[in-house]
């Protein structure tokens, strides 16, 4: 029998909102500027210039018509190939997105070549062909019109066709995707007060800047951003290949006093997986994105903490002085855990991001918001810092992003593989209605050379809510994995948040399974 250490305390966080403190003003660092360096100093003075004066929408003047039709007639527009920027002048070619349907606010192009001379890129009809359902707009835009975003093509998986490996499309969102991946979790340039009861501001990207690629390397873009609250200047530099890195600087004024500034931010989503309490009518095993949240602290422990679907609105937050790296995932990237063959889950890839600058004490703020269908992104997950942004200040942030295919990184302790719950059917501890028993089993792949008995290991777990019995732990799949199981008896109704990890002699073996279980 293999012995258990359990520790059950309530000084885990306790899986509620949390509130940022304030602080002084951070000063902005231009320093470091990419290239082009005039056009950004003149982006960034643009912002820090708008942030003194009240926000004002920009809708181009776009036409009620496109601003009201459906969905079916925007589907109807499609860009044609051969109007692409850079068209067979540039490894890199740039697709444009026709303005309306719910991009109401169309943002303004400049192209800028390698003389930093600049011309500002008129949107123009003849680039788009527009379908029978499409042509009661027809003729409804003009040169200012502007797009409602673009996308960039790239000889991504070979060399005789261009891949489209990056989006920039409404609000600030902004998607990636690396060799053999498809879409699925997308990032945002910035997230505002994001699940408070006040309710969440988008900041939208208003202008870009294309710079024309000097080499097949990278690929750099400028962007303005607005919003009530904040102006900001970002600029991205694109590395695609087998993962497709983007380097992201962002300068920050804010405009208004900000509740809650959530930097680097995903948006993804989770309908139901192997952890999920109530199986979907479905004939895929799983639906999802992403699968759970992953972060290495300053002093290196790594935390994973699986994505749920939740009965109710839930707000958690993983805490650090500085952290390594974060990002959301996509750990299980195999096609029998979905069986879908056109939306392809087990090809879409996590985002991981690295900081470099601006990301200090804080914390790792993850919203699940609950979801019955598939198409709606019910997942966001941001960095918050402890200080808070007032009027008048501005901050500075850099940080690299990156696709990943399952894992960002070789882990040399044991790495939590599943996450799986069920009613309790054992003797004197059945489920009932006054009293919900749940059995919990979490299975670590064990690394190469990894040769402890069970009985030299301890289960460290913690539960804030509730009571565990029945902790062991033991060896499964061939002696390749170790599984954790143990019998969850919360306490309320109310969020019972569970931290487990392996020791041996005192040393961490496993990175730390972090679960927040809502009871139904």
């Amino acid at each position: 029998m293999s012995k258990s250490v359990i520790k059950v305390s309530a000084s885990v966080y306790s899986g509620l909102l949390l509130c940022s403190t304030p602080a002084l003003a951070q000063k902005v660092d231009e320093t470091n500027l990419p290239q082009n360096k005039p056009i950004l100093e003149s982006v960034i003075a643009e912002a820090r210039e708008s942030a003194k004066s009240d926000f004002q929408a920009n809708d181009h003047g776009l036409d009620e018509k496109l601003k009201n039709m459906d969905y079916q007639a925007y589907k109807a527009i499609h860009f044609k190939p051969k109007e692409a920027l850079w068209k067979n002048k540039s490894p890199y070619e740039v697709q444009f997105f026709h303005p309306g349907f719910l991009y109401d606010e169309p943002v303004s192009v400049t192209v800028v070549e390698r003389d930093n001379s600049t011309s500002a890129l008129p949107f123009d009809a003849n680039m788009f062909r527009y379908e029978k359902k499409a042509k009661k707009v027809k003729g409804l835009t003009n040169k200012k019109s502007g797009f409602a975003g673009f996308r960039i093509h790239y000889p991504l998986n070979d060399s005789e066709y261009k891949d489209e490996f990056a989006v920039f499309q409404g609000a600030s969102y902004f998607r990636l995707i690396g060799k053999n991946q498809v879409y699925g979790i997308s990032a945002r340039g910035l997230a505002i007060d994001t699940a408070l009861p006040e309710g969440e501001e988008f900041p939208r990207f208003t202008k870009f800047w294309l710079i024309k690629p000097g080499d097949d390397k990278s690929i750099t873009i400028y962007a303005r951003l607005e919003s009530q609250s904040v102006a900001g200047a970002f600029a991205f530099t694109l590395y695609p290949g087998e993962s497709t890195k983007a380097d992201v600087q962002a300068w920050l004024f804010a405009r208004a006093d900000i509740n809650k500034l959530g930097v680097a931010p995903f948006t993804s989503m989770f309908l139901y997986g192997e952890n999920t309490e109530k199986r979907h009518d479905d004939y895929r095993p799983e639906v999802h994105d992403s699968d759970g949240v992953l972060m290495i602290t300053e002093k290196g422990e790594q935390i994973w903490r699986p994505l749920t679907n939740p009965s109710r609105l839930q707000i958690t937050a993983l805490s650090d002085t500085a952290p390594q790296a974060f990002g959301m995932l996509q750990r299980d990237g195999s096609f029998n855990s979905y069986l879908d063959a056109e939306a392809n889950y087990h090809a879409r890839p996590g985002l991981w991001v690295v900081p470099k600058e601006g990301f200090g004490k804080g914390k790792l703020e993850v919203v699940e918001i609950p979801t019955d269908a598939e198409i709606h992104d019910n997942i966001v997950a941001y960095w918050v810092p402890e200080q808070s942004m007032e009027e008048g200040q501005s901050r500075y942030f850099s940080y690299r992003v990156r696709t990943v295919d399952q894992e960002p990184k070789l882990y040399d302790k044991a790495v939590v593989v599943r996450t799986r719950q069920g009613v309790s059917h054992l003797p004197g501890f059945e489920s009932s209605d006054e009293q919900t028993v749940r059995r919990f089993v979490v299975d670590f792949t064990l690394p190469s050379g990894f040769s402890l008995d069970t009985d030299e290991i301890d289960l460290i777990l913690d539960v804030n809510r509730g009571s565990v019995k029945q902790a062991r732990i033991f060896k499964v799949n061939g002696n390749s994995e170790m599984r954790a199981t143990f019998l969850l008896m919360p306490d309320s109704q109310k969020p019972v948040d569970m931290r487990l990890f392996l020791n041996h002699q005192d040393k961490q073996i496993s990175e730390v399974w972090n679960y927040v279980y809502q009871p139904q």
